[in-house]
C-alpha cells in the first residue's frame, strides 16, 4: 500500500482548489476530467516528491509533461493558496520554487549518463511514496513511459529500479 494515497494529495491541496484546477483545465483543454484529475494527481505527485525528497532531488530535472507544468504553473498563480500549500502542507515545508527548462535543454548541461542518471534518480522514490507506476501515468512521465514503451520493461520492472538506494 502507498504511503501517500490520492486522496490524502487531494486533502493537502485541498479539495476547492483541486476542483478549481480540474474544472479549469477541462474547460481549457476539452479533456476528459478523469484524464484532468490524473495530471493533477502526477503534478501534485511532483510537488510533494521534491518536497519530501529535497536532499535528492534539488536541482534534478525531473521529466513530466508540459501538461503537468502547466498545472504547477497555474497553482503557482493562485499564490496565497500555493505558498501555504508548499509551507503549511507539503512535508518539506518550503517553496518549491519552479523554473522551466525542456528536457532538450537539460540533456544539454550534464553529461548524457549524469543525465540518465538523474532521470532515473527519482523513480524509486515515487515508488516508495505512491506505490508502483500504473498505465494511468504513463502520460504524464517521459521517462517512465520511454522506458516502457521505447525499451520495454514491465511497469514491475520499473518499480524495482534501484529500490535499495531509498531504503
Amino acid at each position: 500500500m502507498p504511503a501517500v494515497s490520492a486522496a490524502d494529495l487531494r486533502s493537502l491541496l485541498g479539495e476547492p482548489l483541486y476542483a478549481e484546477v480540474v474544472d479549469y483545465f477541462v474547460a481549457k483543454t476539452g479533456a476528459p476530467a478523469e484524464y484532468v484529475e490524473r495530471q493533477t494527481l502526477e503534478c501534485l505527485r511532483y510537488l510533494y516528491l521534491v518536497s519530501a525528497h529535497e536532499d535528492e532531488l534539488a536541482g534534478l530535472f525531473l521529466p513530466v509533461e508540459q501538461e503537468i507544468d502547466e498545472i504547477w504553473h497555474y497553482l503557482i498563480l493562485q499564490t496565497r493558496e500555493y505558498r501555504e500549500f508548499c509551507a503549511e502542507r507539503l512535508p518539506g515545508g518550503f517553496f518549491v520554487e519552479h523554473r522551466s527548462i525542456s528536457y532538450s535543454e537539460y540533456q544539454d548541461e550534464p553529461p548524457r549518463e549524469q543525465a540518465a542518471a538523474e532521470a532515473l534518480r527519482w523513480i524509486p522514490l515515487y515508488v516508495k511514496e505512491f506505490g508502483p507506476f500504473d498505465e494511468g501515468a504513463l502520460p504524464h512521465w517521459t521517462i517512465v513511459r520511454f522506458l516502457h514503451e521505447e525499451l520495454d520493461m514491465s511497469l514491475d520492472q520499473i518499480a524495482e529500479l534501484d529500490t535499495a538506494a531509498v531504503s
